[in-house]
């Protein structure tokens, strides 16, 4: 039995139901299972996603604050990561997920007293207790007791310190006997490589300062060099000589691969920072080299950044000793410099080549007999090998695809092979959410307006949460050159750009982004963007290719080959299967287009128990009830004209459809062009101010608006998206337009 430590009951532990809430409680567990719900937690800020906080509570959970538990808009919090913050638990899931909500109480001193909750030792005990068995009666141990509140980096550093403390006593002690040993010793520090080592330190064993060298070419030397002992270090990163004038070599460069054989040896590693991160204790630096990477604890003075002019993609060259914390390698850093010039040019060099070679897939292979994907065999090759490689670098890969059934098909097959790779790379169970994103477009156009929306999003996401920029894939979009000013943009900030279409690319478009995979002139009809974004993602990621067999015969909407007609039905899905499941995307595809509706999609495309009464099922018999509907009210209202012998038939939408319920405009016309083939050349579906057109035959609707234009000069008559067939005009001029396009087309398809 112990005593409440705010009213005094006796209690099993130090604190009692009624006040269980007036303490904050300092986690040193490492599992979710082992937090208590309701409890105050002292945590760390991570980072932010568009749904809330990410916050760390002790060194190995991490849970979220959701905006909805906020007081206050998200966008205007102030915190940042590493910012200390306090949280109540509030939900502990199956999965491990840790729902966490708001304290109005965002300082220690707000609460009434902080215990350890520490699942090793069983009941919680005071803060207090915890600081005097920590024996923080000198300097080096108060410095321990300071990391092992922080992270794994911080506990090896503070460790590290109290290790070379003990170390330049014994020196100095060992040399105390012989001033003319004390006086070599000092001059032997005359040239040292890392400011930061002391006079002192010249005299412990490994750590002695060379005579008479200087710092390798291409470094710099780190600001804010000082006299503690506690970063002494410089030693390390070059040969040297001690007080007894033996010469110490410089640390062997290794990789950083090989690091778990190297435990207690000093080494150098050569590689790119990753992240700085700054903590309690430790200043935190990521090391990837061309085998992986590696945390590394730089020690100044707790809570003080240590190399403050060095950050992320930064080349260096860091001195270091490994370690083994908890399970995981960690370096005691002792030197770090950057590297400049032909150094960081052969590091930067030596790392790509290796990247590279890791993102190239094994083998690229059309999903099925398919002669337009089989000659795009490097093109494809050289997308999968981006997308690839941005998982390997931890960049976003943001798909922009039209919302439209084989859009979204599309999409959801890059994204199927996609994020296995993600959570692969990364720990975090919710990085699938942040580094991979599926985005909808409203037409076949990148424009300037979603262009603006990429470019706020991944600028806002790399200042606050030093984001790398990602790599866009458009998919059933950007095709043609309409698209140009958006893809601009993207490059006038590097961000990475492939495409794939079910169009041939346009010259224009084809020098804009860094691979196109797109049909030749003339096989359009042959291809869907599925039918090439499947063998991409086949390449991706072979460990889905039999995933994805179904998907190139559910994108067709009529005239699906033969070969892909027999993949699907390999997987289980025959013709009224794969006419379910691509009528009910083209359904959720319109409903909130903006929104990727990821697991709803999933669940239509890949679900158990589709077919009769399945999901696919049932949401097609909606898709159906709503198109045939009104497809009869636009049959009825149809204005056949013929004109030099050719047969046009006008739907005025404005008149005859519910413009904003289902379906949209372009796929009731693509509906009425399938069932009225044979019966009129062509049909144009006329607004207010758009106009499109569908024909079987070649019309190219850049070449209809030039025609036309001399006509109606002043209509503003422009080509908005050859990809869609679609025209724009302003709305006084709309009867103008609609007779001249009319003739204009009549005269291509006569």
């Amino acid at each position: 039995m112990g005593s409440c430590i705010i009213c005094g009951k006796s209690v099993d532990g130090r604190i009692c139901d009624l006040h269980e809430e007036d303490v904050v409680f300092e986690f040193r567990g490492n599992s979710p299972d082992q937090l208590t719900v309701d409890r105050y937690y002292r945590g760390t800020v991570d980072g932010y996603a568009e749904f809330g906080v990410f916050v760390d509570i002790g060194d190995s959970v991490t849970g979220l604050l959701h905006r909805s538990e906020l007081d206050q808009r998200l966008e205007s919090l102030d915190w940042e990561a590493g910012d200390i913050v306090f949280v109540q638990v509030q939900q502990v899931r199956d999965n491990g997920n840790v729902d966490l909500g708001w304290s109005i109480r965002q300082s220690e001193n707000g609460f009434r007293g902080t215990l350890v909750d520490d699942p090793d030792q069983g009941a919680a005990y005071p803060k207090e207790e915890a600081e005097s068995e920590s024996g923080n009666a000198d300097t080096a141990a108060e410095t321990e007791s300071a990391a092992e509140q922080s992270t794994d980096g911080e506990s090896a550093a503070a460790e590290a310190t109290e290790e070379r403390a003990e170390s330049t006593a014994d020196s100095e002690e060992s040399t105390a006997d012989s001033e003319e040993s004390t006086a070599d010793s000092e001059e032997s520090t005359s040239a040292p490589v890392d400011e930061r080592a002391s006079a002192s330190d010249a005299g412990s064993p490994g750590t002695s300062e060379p005579t008479g060298t200087t710092e390798p070419a291409g470094t710099t030397e780190p600001a804010g060099a000082g006299e503690s002992e506690s970063t002494a270090g410089g030693a390390a990163s070059a040969a040297s000589a001690g007080a007894s004038g033996a010469v110490v070599e410089e640390p062997t460069l290794v990789d950083i691969g090989s690091l778990a054989d190297r435990v207690g040896e000093t080494v150098r590693l050569e590689g790119v920072v990753e992240s700085a991160h700054q903590t309690s204790g430790p200043t935190v630096f990521e090391v990837r080299d061309e085998t992986g990477s590696v945390e590394c604890a730089a020690f100044e003075e707790a809570g003080v950044r240590a190399y403050p002019e060095i950050g992320a993609d930064d080349v260096v060259r860091l001195d270091g000793e490994v370690r083994k914390r908890r399970g995981e390698i960690q370096v005691e850093t002792e030197a770090l410099v950057t590297l400049v010039d032909e150094e960081r040019e052969a590091v930067e060099e030596r790392l790509d080549e290796a990247v590279q070679s890791e993102a190239e897939p094994e083998t690229v292979e059309a999903l099925a007999a398919d002669p337009v994907a089989e000659a795009l065999t490097d093109e494809v090759r050289a997308a999968a090998t981006a997308i690839r490689r941005a998982v390997i670098e931890e960049r976003p890969v943001v798909v922009r695809h039209a919302a439209t059934a084989d859009g979204y098909v599309a999409g959801v097959a890059l994204e199927r092979a996609t994020l296995p790779l993600v959570r692969d790379q990364h720990d975090r169970s919710d990085a699938v959410y942040h580094y991979f994103d599926r985005r909808p477009l409203e037409g076949g156009v990148y424009d300037m307006n979603d262009a603006t929306k990429d470019v706020t999003r991944m600028l806002d996401a790399r200042e606050r949460h030093d984001e790398k920029l990602p790599l866009f894939v458009f998919v059933a979009a950007g095709g043609t050159r309409e698209s140009l000013d958006g893809f601009e943009l993207l490059d006038l900030y590097g961000a990475g750009r492939l495409l794939v279409d079910d169009v041939a690319v346009d010259p224009e478009i084809d020098d804009a982004v860094g691979t196109a995979v797109a049909p030749a002139p003339g096989n359009e009809d042959a291809a869907t963007a599925t039918t090439l974004a499947a063998t991409v993602a086949a390449s991706v990621n072979g460990d889905v290719r039999d995933d994805l067999r179904h998907l190139p015969a559910v994108s067709f909407w009529e005239n699906a080959p033969e070969s892909y007609v027999d993949l699907a039905a390999e997987a289980g899905y025959d013709a009224e299967a794969t006419r379910e499941a691509r009528e009910a995307v083209a359904l959720e595809a319109f409903y909130q287009s903006y929104e990727d509706k990821r697991e709803l999609v999933t669940d239509l495309l890949f679900g158990d128990g589709d077919g009769p009464g399945g999901l696919a099922g049932h949401v097609s018999e909606q898709f159906r009830e709503k198109l045939d509907t009104e497809v009869e009210t636009a049959e009825a209202s149809l204005d056949h004209q013929t004109v030099d012998e050719a047969r046009i038939a006008v739907l005025d939408t404005d008149a005859f459809t519910h413009r904003y319920e289902f379906p949209p405009t372009e796929l009731l016309l693509d509906e009425l062009h399938r069932r009225h083939r044979g019966e009129v050349d062509a049909i144009i579906g006329v607004s207010e101010d758009e106009l499109h057109i569908r024909s079987d035959a070649p019309i190219d609707v850049r070449d209809v608006a030039d025609r036309a234009r001399e006509w109606v000069p002043n209509a503003g008559l422009t080509a908005s998206s050859a990809h869609d067939g679609k025209l724009e005009y302003v709305a006084g001029e709309r009867s103008a337009v609609l007779d001249t396009v009319i003739d204009v087309v009549a005269d291509e398809v006569a």
